[in-house]
C-alpha cells in the first residue's frame, strides 16, 4: 500500500511537472497570437489565455468521462479549479509583485459581473435538470438529483456565445501598441498546439493518479478531484496569472482567472454532458458548492474593488478561505461532519 501511494505520488508529481511545462509554452503561444491579432490586454486575458489555460480542466472532464467513466470527478476538478483560480492564483499573484496587483472598473463590473452571472446560470441549469428530469434516489436521504441532457446543457454554451460576443465588441475599437511584425503565427499556432498536446499527458496522468488515490485509501475519487486535481489542472492558470503580474501587467493577470472560470462553467462542464448524453446531476451536492464558489467569488470581487487593489492582507485573506474549504471538504469526506449528508464518503 505505502509503495503504491509513493508510485502515483510521484506520477502525480511528474503530472503537474509536465503541466507546468505545457503552460509555459501555451503563455507564449497565447501572447504571441493575442499580440499578432492585436486584441487588448483584458481580451487577451479574459479569452486567449483564459481558453488555452483552461484545457487542463477541459482535458479532465473528457478523459475522465470517456475513458474511465468518472464525470462526477471531472465536476469535482471544475468546481474545485474554479474554487483554487479564484482564492489562491490572485492572491499568489499579488504577493509576489513588490506593488499591490492593481484591478480597474472594466474587471470589476464587466468581467466580475459576467462571472456571476455564469454562476447563476450553471445553478439554474442545474435546477431545471432536478426539475424537470427529476430521478429517484434509492438512498432516502432525500438526495434531490436530477437527469441534465444535451438540451439543458446548451444553456450555458449559448451563454459562452454571448461572452464572446461582448469580447469581440471590445476589439473594435483598440489601438495596438505593440508591433507584430515580427511574430510569425504559423510558429505560434504550432507552439499553441504542442502545449495542448502536452497538457493533455499531463491530465490523463493526474487524473489516473487520482483515481488510484481513492482505490487505495478507500476514498471517494470525488475528495481527489476537487483537491488534487483541481489544484494541479490550475498551474496553468497560476503560471501565466503569476508571470503576467510579475511583468506589471496586472489586468491580464486577473483577467485571465475570471476569464479561465467563465471557461470552466459555461463550456467544460456542459462539454462533458454533451459527451456523456445525459448525466446524473446531484443538486444537493451541486448547490452548496456553488454557493462556496460564490462565497469566494464575493470575497475576491470585494478585495479588488477596495482602492481597486489587491494589497497583502488580502492576499492573505483569500489564501485561509481557500485552506477552510479544503479543510470542510476534507472532514466531510472522512464523514466527521455532515453539512451536505449527500456528499460522496
Amino acid at each position: 500500500m505505502i509503495l503504491s501511494l509513493l508510485f502515483w505520488s510521484a506520477v502525480a508529481i511528474i503530472a503537474t511537472g509536465i503541466l507546468w511545462k505545457g503552460s509555459d509554452w501555451l503563455e507564449h503561444s497565447s501572447e504571441g497570437l493575442s499580440t499578432y491579432y492585436e486584441l487588448p490586454d483584458i481580451v487577451q486575458g479574459a479569452l486567449v489565455v483564459a481558453i488555452g489555460s483552461s484545457f487542463p480542466e477541459l482535458a479532465t472532464v473528457v478523459i475522465s468521462t470517456i475513458l474511465h467513466g468518472e464525470f462526477d470527478l471531472g465536476v469535482a476538478a471544475i468546481v474545485g479549479s474554479a474554487i483554487f483560480n479564484i482564492l489562491v492564483i490572485p492572491a499568489a499573484a499579488a504577493l509576489v509583485t513588490k506593488d499591490p496587483l492593481e484591478s480597474n472598473r472594466d474587471l470589476v463590473y464587466k468581467e466580475a459581473q459576467f462571472y456571476i452571472i455564469s454562476v447563476a446560470v450553471l445553478i439554474i441549469t442545474f435546477s431545471f435538470a432536478a426539475i424537470f428530469n427529476p430521478v429517484e434516489a434509492t438512498d432516502g436521504k432525500g438526495v434531490i438529483l436530477g437527469e441534465m441532457d444535451r438540451l439543458l446543457a446548451l444553456l450555458p454554451l449559448v451563454l459562452y456565445g454571448f461572452y464572446i460576443f461582448i469580447q469581440y465588441q471590445d476589439t473594435m475599437d483598440y489601438v495596438p501598441e505593440r508591433d507584430s511584425s515580427t511574430i510569425n503565427p504559423l510558429k505560434e499556432w504550432g507552439l499553441l498546439i504542442a502545449s495542448l498536446a502536452v497538457i493533455l499527458i499531463g491530465v490523463e496522468l493526474l487524473v489516473r493518479s487520482a483515481i488510484e488515490f481513492g482505490n487505495i485509501l478507500g476514498t471517494p475519487s470525488f475528495l481527489w478531484g476537487i483537491s488534487v486535481v483541481a489544484a494541479g489542472t490550475s498551474i496553468p492558470d497560476a503560471f501565466v496569472s503569476i508571470k503576467k503580474a510579475r511583468k506589471g501587467d496586472a489586468i491580464t493577470s486577473i483577467a485571465n482567472v475570471l476569464g479561465s472560470n467563465i471557461f470552466d462553467l459555461l463550456v467544460c462542464i456542459p462539454i462533458g454532458v454533451l459527451i456523456a448524453g445525459t448525466t446524473v446531476i446531484n443538486f444537493s451536492v451541486a448547490a452548496p458548492l456553488m454557493g462556496a464558489l460564490t462565497l469566494g467569488t464575493l470575497l475576491l470581487f470585494s478585495f479588488m474593488r477596495t482602492n481597486m487593489i489587491l494589497g497583502r492582507w488580502e492576499s492573505a485573506g483569500l489564501l485561509i478561505g481557500y485552506f477552510l474549504f479544503l479543510l470542510w471538504m476534507g472532514l466531510e469526506n472522512f464523514n466527521v461532519i455532515d453539512s451536505i449528508p449527500s456528499l460522496p464518503a
